[in-house]
């Protein structure tokens, strides 16, 4: 493995001329001043830098480093730039090693990067690429979830986390690297490996990632070529055969308190195994004209130009190849409904693979490249291939699936101005399993000011017709085989959202209603309800500040209209008390506090091995879980370039009526002691 990611960093670097944008390192928004020092934008649009639409990254600081760095995402599907601040995360920086988490509102299965869920029905995204690897996305980066980096010097950031002991505890080893050629060549690499013995019997989890990337800054030709190997081993103890375990350990184990390593598991042979490759690029040239830029009046120095651009021709593509494996030797009894393959055998040998490759070009009428070119506009075609590995019935040979989608969209976007902001983009199947498929969605964002206060107002909306994906329609497996034909799946959306910054407010609302939602049903089957379901969610989150102390809230409430087929919890909440000094004259950041999350009742999803899915509580084994608060106790430094953290996590086990599930069946972790370390380097 290592040689194998060896040659495909040096080809990639060798090999490869890709990019970014128009924009430069200590400039991300391409502004400069008018002859009068008026902040304007490149196409001389006045600005107020406090009416600059907020980055869709809360939780991440903008920091002023000493070397001039940005980073920035790309769209998948038109290479569209979204710039993000460099993760220089000051605050709360230990939340971001929890698999339940910032805010603690994912179920999950107890260890360190588990399978997980988002109880809060407005954040779960897309099963994309697979049904399989959406669990793992506290690990797996989707192609617009990579951070790509430009930056004046070599940069580079090493991370280490620890939590627990050698024998069941977990650690967390990241190493990412990005150098810049010259102003227009960067390439850089990113390493991730995850390991969790795991503190229950058979949960360990191991994960690797190697992301080699490569980018090319130019006025004409912008893109990015990104490599993605993943492997990912998670093995599976289908949860603790008695919760009494962790409830009430006196009606249990002849009335001793047993190790959690010690607890008896359904399962002690069961592992999933994910092996998943990407390659994105993304790529646009672009047609323009070059203008002297105005000088001032006495201004002698030879006149510069700036290149406009009116026109951009776009490219996009990604192949992946994925492999999933669930292999048990536990022989149990009654546990599955079915056996489709090898009925005499009891072990499990459970795979399938898929390739995806593809394409999408666009043409895009650039805005502001004149007073009358007030928007975007940008026109698309997109073609995917994919073809499926699954087994057969008779164990022996293998079925193979094709499809093809063919679709046809445009983009309508305003970025630039003081006052509104907008992007709405469509695209409707024309050929294949596309024939019927929509999706069309858009944002609107306001922001002006009143008095001494900036207001944001943001309006989102989407309304698609999708068929549910490839492995909700096809899988075959040992105990598990279906191939469905399922209606389309018709949703729409409305939401709402006003952030007032000076008084660290963000209030958000929304309503969804789907059509034949589908879903895995209590035989942990797919299925689908043909009626209408709706989904109603608002939550606040409130920040109080009273000299160095402060109190972080967010409050989110949603109500399902069939808790049967959907269900959700009510509240979810979570608070952070904390204090934040300078301390050696200003040099060292401290902060000090404890947070607590906490949801009300509800019958969770369970967790299927065989499959790797959540699926709704069969009717003989419902269990509620919630009510319930995992409180923690932490302290953050951050020192120039170095952040490091000590946190307890759940440091209140023992007390109340000690339910601490996540998902049924799986608890969580003990109280056990975490530290890590952060560190930046510049040369």
């Amino acid at each position: 493995m290592r040689r194998f990611l060896i040659i495909h960093i040096l080809l990639l670097v060798v090999g490869s001329i890709t990019t970014y944008a128009q924009i430069t390192p200590d400039n991300p928004f391409g502004d400069k001043t008018d002859e009068f020092g008026n902040l304007v934008d490149r196409f001389g649009n006045p600005i107020d830098p406090a009416m600059r639409p907020p980055i869709d990254s809360t939780d991440v600081e903008i920091q002023s480093l000493p070397p001039r760095l940005y980073q920035w995402h790309y769209s998948e599907n038109l290479g569209n730039i979204e710039i993000v601040p460099a993760d220089t995360m000051r605050l709360n920086y230990q939340n971001t090693t929890l698999t339940e988490g910032k805010n603690g509102s994912y179920n999950h299965l107890g260890n360190l990067g588990s399978p997980r869920l988002s109880r809060i029905f407005f954040d779960r995204r897309d099963i994309e690429p697979s049904i399989f690897l959406e669990p793992y996305s506290f690990f797996f980066v989707r192609p617009n979830e990579f951070f790509f980096t430009n930056s004046n010097v070599p940069f580079s950031n090493l991370t280490y986390l620890k939590g627990g002991s050698k024998v069941n505890g977990e650690e967390w080893f990241k190493a990412y690297f990005s150098v810049n050629v010259n102003k227009q060549l960067a390439f850089g690499v990113n390493f991730d490996y995850l390991y969790g013995r795991g503190y229950y019997n058979h949960s360990g989890t191991s994960y690797f990632n190697a992301a080699p990337f490569i980018s090319y800054i130019g006025d004409r030709y912008e893109g990015a070529l990104l490599y993605s190997y993943n492997y990912l081993k998670a093995n599976q103890n289908g949860g603790l055969t008695d919760d009494r375990y962790i409830t009430n350990p006196e009606d249990v184990a002849s009335g001793k308190i047993t190790e959690s390593i010690n607890m008896p598991t359904l399962m002690s042979n069961a592992t999933n195994r994910i092996a998943d490759s990407y390659v994105f690029l993304t790529q646009r040239y672009k047609l323009g004209f070059h203008k002297e830029i105005e000088k001032l009046e006495n201004d002698t120095t030879p006149a510069k130009k700036e290149f406009v651009p009116v026109t951009s021709f776009i490219h996009t593509m990604k192949i992946e190849w994925s492999k999933y494996k669930f292999a048990s030797s536990d022989k149990l009894q009654d546990y599955y409904a079915n056996t489709y393959i090898e009925p005499g055998n009891p072990n499990i040998n459970d795979s399938t693979s898929f390739i995806s490759v593809k394409n999408t070009l666009g043409i895009s009428l650039l805005e502001g490249f004149n007073k009358y070119a007030k928007m975007g506009l940008t026109a698309f075609a997109s073609y995917k291939f994919s073809k499926y590995e699954l087994m057969n019935r008779d164990s022996t040979t293998r079925d193979f699936m094709n499809e093809n989608e063919f679709y046809v969209g445009g983009e309508l976007s305003k970025r630039s101005g003081r006052f509104l902001h907008y992007n709405a983009v469509g695209e409707v199947g024309l050929l294949g399993k596309a024939i019927g498929q929509f999706d069309v969605r858009g944002n609107v964002r306001l922001n002006f000011n009143l008095g001494k206060d900036s207001i944001h107002i943001i309006a989102r909306g989407l309304v698609s017709n999708q068929l549910a994906p490839f492995y909700m329609r096809h899988y075959h497996s040992k105990h598990f085989y279906w191939d469905n034909d399922m209606d389309k799946e018709f949703k729409t959306r409305i939401e709402g959202e006003i952030r007032l910054p000076r008084w660290r407010t963000q209030l958000k609302a929304g309503v969804e209603n789907i059509k034949n939602y589908t879903y895995f049903n209590q035989q942990a089957l797919p299925d689908q309800y043909n009626g209408n379901i709706q989904i109603l969610s608002a939550s606040l989150k409130q920040d109080f500040k009273l000299g160095i102390f402060h109190l972080d809230t967010d409050v989110t409430w949603q109500r399902s209209s069939n808790q049967t087929i959907l269900p959700l919890p009510d509240l979810s909440l979570y608070g952070n008390l904390y204090i934040d000094a300078k301390l050696a004259k200003n040099v060292l950041s401290v902060q000090l506090g404890a947070d607590v999350r906490y949801f009300t009742k509800y019958y969770a999803p369970g967790f299927m091995a065989a499959t790797g899915q959540f699926f709704l509580q069969p009717d003989n084994d419902l269990v509620e879980i919630g009510n319930y608060p995992v409180i923690n106790v932490y302290a953050n430094l951050h020192l120039k370039r170095t952040r490091i953290y000590a946190m307890m996590y759940h440091i209140n086990q023992g007390m109340g009526n000690s339910k601490y599930f996540y998902a049924p069946h799986y608890p969580i972790n003990p109280r056990l002691f975490k530290f890590g370390i952060s560190w930046n380097f510049y040369d």
